[in-house]
């Protein structure tokens, strides 16, 4: 029954039986008729152009068999074999990831980073370390934190790992079957520069399934911690752990951080969907707390990587000397304003980093730490963008949340649609918090979504709850000094509030 019912849907939507025009269909005749017009053409196109089209026919011939999916379902239920393929992205991998419907493998731990990542990842490095250099009088970064996450590792082939390695000055060493065995140290001479030091800032998943790497990551920095013959304004590995060293501190060389073992998140974004904090610091406090253990080969009294121990001294040195953060954004579809763990962990990492930093007599404001944000879902590797976070929130919420054709897609898919705006809200008071998000962003999402009186009606027609907390974080957001915006409208919104309380209480 199942397979029947799978038959006609195919053929529904494939156009049989149905008249319908499949899309896939009419892109695919229309690009082999331009490659057939290419080879039986007396004007030759150029062999760029050529393979651009093949290449394209090759895609559109692929995408169509996306109806696969429904036969390996079938298949699958039936105890059959699915045939397997590597996952990945389309933009990104291109097209070795299709067709769809099959038993799909990420990568192998063994061979991060690709060559791929690894000249990204030098040439993001190389980018990092320009723009710090041009916004502090040429100065290098002494620490830099680099998130390690793992859906971004799998997708980019380790491409963070790449950049850590790029920063402190150290490269990947295969053996004789293309597996890496070793992050070897690159000389001081070759290098040209000092070894920036790390905090790495590992995701759960990241933690769990990369165990190799990471242990590969902690013997590196162990290495470097300890180098001989190597100064330390030149090593600033070296520098901290020689610090931290003389303090008395067990395990200088820790680099490696994340939650308590088989735990997992900073809780930063319970916080602030609860509204339970007073302080922005408080919130870099708690990712703080929750991102204390270290993990590596030289951790843990029961062995092995997953056995990490608290080193909240190691962790607040390098805190202290931390002056910018990176994070990879791994896809086109979701970024940095889109999902709640951006502002709860980079973002947090960043106020942890300021909370430490030396109040400014000008300003009476602790010194800033900037966020590097990386498209990592590019395959171009002569140029890798790196931006600041300020730049990209502003460009973010202007083609998405204050978009009104992002907007009406949005009340077009009802209950669902209304969720994904109030949680785009909820963030925007996060990355508030922790960054700094302009007012107009503010100003405009007021007007969009609240003081609009049809959006508002079809918003909470659609899911009161949501509506309610897209009113709920306007107000606070004023209330905790993020939006500057005129007494009417706090009044407005105040009164709306009340009414998307009574209404909420009478659904329940």
């Amino acid at each position: 029954e199942i397979a029947e019912a799978m038959d006609e849907y195919k053929k529904h939507n494939s156009g049989e039986g149905h008249g319908a025009e499949n899309p896939f269909h009419w892109w695919t005749s229309i690009l082999q008729w331009l490659k057939g017009e290419e080879e039986s053409s007396e004007k030759k196109y150029d062999d760029g152009h050529q393979s651009k089209v093949s290449a394209a026919v090759e895609v559109a011939t692929l995408l169509h068999r996306s109806m696969e999916e429904l036969d390996a379902v079938v298949n699958a239920l039936d105890g059959g074999y699915i045939l397997p393929n590597p996952g990945g992205d389309l933009i990104r991998d291109g097209s070795s990831v299709l067709p769809t419907g099959r038993n799909i493998h990420a990568l192998d731990p063994y061979r991060m980073p690709s060559a791929g990542a690894w000249i990204r990842g030098q040439k993001a490095a190389s980018e990092i370390i320009r723009q710090h250099q041009d916004a502090n009088n040429g100065s290098y970064p002494e620490t830099v934190a680099v998130s390690l996450w793992g859906l971004d590792a799998i997708k980019t082939r380790g491409e963070s790992v790449a950049i850590v390695l790029a920063l402190v000055g150290a490269k990947p060493v295969k053996e004789g079957t293309g597996r890496v065995v070793r992050f070897d140290l690159i000389p001081l001479e070759e290098l040209g520069r000092p070894r920036v030091d790390i905090l790495a800032s590992l995701s759960g998943i990241f933690r769990d399934s990369f165990a190799n790497i990471v242990d590969l990551l902690d013997d590196m920095f162990e290495r470097a911690a300890t180098a001989e013959d190597e100064p330390e304004d030149l090593n600033f590995i070296k520098k901290h752990a020689s610090q931290l060293k003389q303090d008395g501190v067990e395990r200088p060389a820790a680099r490696l951080f994340s939650n308590p073992p088989g735990d997992y998140g900073s809780m930063v974004n319970e916080v602030v969907g609860s509204g339970d904090w007073d302080e922005a610091e408080s919130l870099g406090e708690t990712w703080k707390s929750r991102n204390a253990f270290s993990y590596g080969r030289n951790e843990g009294t029961s062995g092995g990587t997953r056995a990490g121990t608290a080193r909240p001294e190691v962790l607040d040195k390098l805190l202290a000397t931390t002056e910018r953060v990176v994070q990879e954004v791994d896809s086109v579809e979701y970024g940095m304003t889109d999902i709640q763990e951006y502002y709860a962990n980079t973002g947090a990492l960043k106020k942890a980093a300021e909370n430490r930093k030396p109040l400014d007599e000008k300003t009476g404001k602790r010194r800033k730490v900037d966020i590097s944000v990386i498209e990592a879902f590019s395959n171009d590797q002569e140029k890798v963008p790196v931006r600041n976070v300020e730049d990209v929130l502003r460009m973010e919420y202007r083609s998405k949340l204050l978009n009104p054709k992002w907007r009406d897609a949005m009340l077009a898919q009802g209950a669902g649609g209304a969720y994904e705006v109030s949680q785009r809200m909820t963030a925007m008071v996060g990355w508030a918090a922790t960054a700094e998000v302009d007012n107009f962003v503010f100003d405009q999402a007021a007007e969009r979504y609240a003081l609009d009186e049809d959006v508002a009606r079809q918003l909470q027609k659609n899911n009161p709850e949501a509506f309610k907390n897209v009113v709920r974080r306007l107000l606070e957001a004023a209330g905790r000094g993020m939006w500057s915006t005129d007494d009417e409208t706090l009044n407005r919104l105040q009164e709306m509030y009340a009414e998307a309380d009574d209404l909420v209480e009478q659904v329940r």
